[in-house]
């Protein structure tokens, strides 16, 4: 008896931000984005390397391995609208038949399944347990487990790896849990035993998909970039011009980064930043890959990318533990912004909080535990680099005087929650969103202190909190008043979001109002909770993952700085 097993998701969130997300989307709205962003996108997006090859070669060489893998239906075409961009359809969701005389389970990871869906094979490390007795050949029916609150009331997966999942009531352990979803179906490429003992290779190679989506690993090395649409846009936005200096100030894993060199034609300067060593070395290895020599990466975290003065570099340090948030009874307190203060205000503030507190450092022991060792095997098996990657080493720079680049993009960190397809959100809490938040204010004021008087500003994200998007170009806009929110060039999204006053984001504080710590001074939060104005959403882009034009969630803003900047910018932030 052939039996059809369906992927019915339903995605988890933390309960404080479902209802903030809801109210900032509206119910109708934000149901249909969450049911968007348990799926993927129905089709690929491939950019063409115009150093290397041509657009309809590419073409050519994608339909001929398209049907040599018998993908029926399956074509490409260029994209209507993006030069050198090529969209490759994929089908989905699809009923998948599955034989009740086999019952064979194999339940992977939430990571696994979500990279399964985007059209990637089941490797070993995210195989959490499987049906008693697989051997090599034999199809299984491949599950996803969802993370879950333990006990402690931390997020897990609740599996043992190496657990035997018993074939007698398979359905009431697996299939009855709201966190076990169906995500197709494969054939076991190693027995139970080598499966749980190697770390590495192609644990299931999948036969039925639920969204079938063609795999590009190791076609056309060089000549293409896999790239989701929005990312694309991004660079082309920024508009960058052959000859010109541009900054990418948060660059990994180097997409953006190697787009805007191509569209540079490989000439002028494209400096790379990521404070993370293995980061800085992939960028190096894709430009390598691509061909691009005029990117140079370095690692050097962004905030740290603007040369200050003594003066200034102070003034910085003192703010620094007010915008990061305080410690003891104010740890839910965080300001978005507090250069508009004195210094002699911050000072007194600062004093009436006292010291920190001491920690002792505990005596080093000459103890090694065993997970210590394993630890330092690990890293010795991958490289004895600064980052344990390779071996390699990359370059560090100091910082840059302000003014110094022609563009600046900052695609900034941000909570993702843009991301497809995404089987789980709940880690994300309204606190987290508004680190983000403030994180990112930081670094957009120093990317406002790197771009030249006349330059241009690109600021971007893959997240669908406003309070990342809308929040912070009305930020930049109210503090730094010569920038000029410009009109965008595609324009593929939709238009972002206007008001945003009367929607909660859980710091509990009203847009400008007075609190007052006892016996402290009054201090001004902020927090900067309006979005946009009637008439600036339509210079912006939002990508909806629900739209018709099937992206993630994504969101640009393009800022204009004139011929005559304002001079108080340096060292303001």
């Amino acid at each position: 008896m052939q039996r059809k097993l369906g992927y019915r998701p339903a995605l988890l969130w933390n309960p404080a931000v479902y209802e903030y997300l809801r109210e900032a989307y509206g119910p109708d709205h934000f149901s249909r984005i969450c049911d968007a962003l348990t799926r993927p996108s129905t089709y690929c997006c491939v950019r063409v390397n115009a150093m290397q090859t041509s657009t309809a070669a590419v073409i050519a060489e994608l339909k001929e391995f398209l049907s040599s893998k018998e993908a029926e239906g399956t074509t490409c075409y260029e994209h209507p609208l993006l030069k050198n961009v090529v969209i490759v359809p994929g089908r989905g969701p699809c009923d998948v038949s599955y034989d009740d005389e086999v019952q064979k389970i194999v339940m992977v990871s939430r990571k696994c399944a979500e990279a399964v869906l985007r059209g990637a094979e089941v490797f070993v490390p995210g195989v959490l347990a499987c049906s008693e007795h697989v051997d090599e050949g034999d199809s299984v029916a491949v599950f996803a487990r969802i993370e879950v609150k333990d006990s402690a009331g931390k997020w897990s997966n609740g599996v043992t790896r190496g657990t035997t999942i018993p074939l007698s009531d398979w359905e009431s352990s697996l299939g009855g849990s709201p966190y076990d979803w169906f995500i197709g179906k494969g054939r076991a490429m190693m027995s139970r035993p080598t499966l749980f003992r190697e770390r590495q290779g192609i644990a299931v190679k999948m036969t039925d998909r639920i969204y079938n989506l063609p795999a590009f690993h190791g076609i056309l090395e060089g000549r293409v970039f896999l790239q989701n649409l929005p990312s694309i846009v991004t660079a082309i936005v920024l508009d960058p011009q052959p000859g010109e200096r541009i900054l990418d100030m948060c660059a990994a894993p180097g997409g953006k980064t190697t787009a805007i060199a191509s569209l540079m034609n490989n000439t002028g300067e494209v400096i790379a930043l990521d404070r993370t060593h293995n980061k800085v070395l992939e960028i190096l290895s894709l430009a390598k890959e691509l061909g691009l020599s005029c990117i140079q990466a370095f690692k050097l975290d962004a905030l740290k990318s603007v040369q200050v003065d003594s003066d200034a570099q102070s003034s910085l340090a003192l703010t620094q533990p007010l915008e990061k948030g305080l410690t003891c009874n104010y740890a839910c307190v965080f300001f978005a912004n507090i250069s508009h203060f004195g210094r002699a205000e911050i000072q007194c503030f600062m004093a009436t909080l006292g010291d920190p507190p001491q920690t002792e450092v505990p005596p080093t022991s000459q103890y090694t535990s065993k997970a210590r060792e394993r630890k330092e095997s690990r890293r010795l098996k991958n490289g004895r680099g600064r980052g344990q990657h390779l071996g390699g080493r990359v370059d560090m720079i100091k910082r840059f005087p302000p003014n110094s680049f022609d563009r600046v993009l900052l695609d900034a960190p941000c909570s993702a929650l843009g991301l497809r397809p995404r089987l789980f959100a709940a880690e994300e809490t309204l606190e987290s969103l508004g680190r983000h938040a403030i994180y990112q204010r930081r670094l957009f004021d120093r990317a406002v202190e790197l771009v030249k008087a006349g330059g241009t500003l690109v600021y971007s994200t893959c997240t669908i909190n406003p309070g990342e998007n809308e929040a912070l170009v009305r930020y930049a806009l109210d503090k730094y008043k010569f920038l000029v929110l410009v009109d965008q060039v595609p324009k593929i999204g939709g238009p972002g979001l206007v008001g945003g006053t009367s929607v909660y984001d859980g710091r509990g504080y009203r847009y400008n109002d007075l609190f007052t710590f006892k016996s402290r001074p009054k201090l001004l939060l902020l927090n900067y909770r309006e979005w946009l104005k009637e008439g600036e959403q339509y210079l912006v882009q939002r990508f909806d993952p629900s739209s018709p034009v099937d992206t993630i969630g994504f969101f640009i803003a393009k800022f204009q700085v004139p011929a005559t900047k304002s001079a108080n910018v340096s060292g303001n932030c």
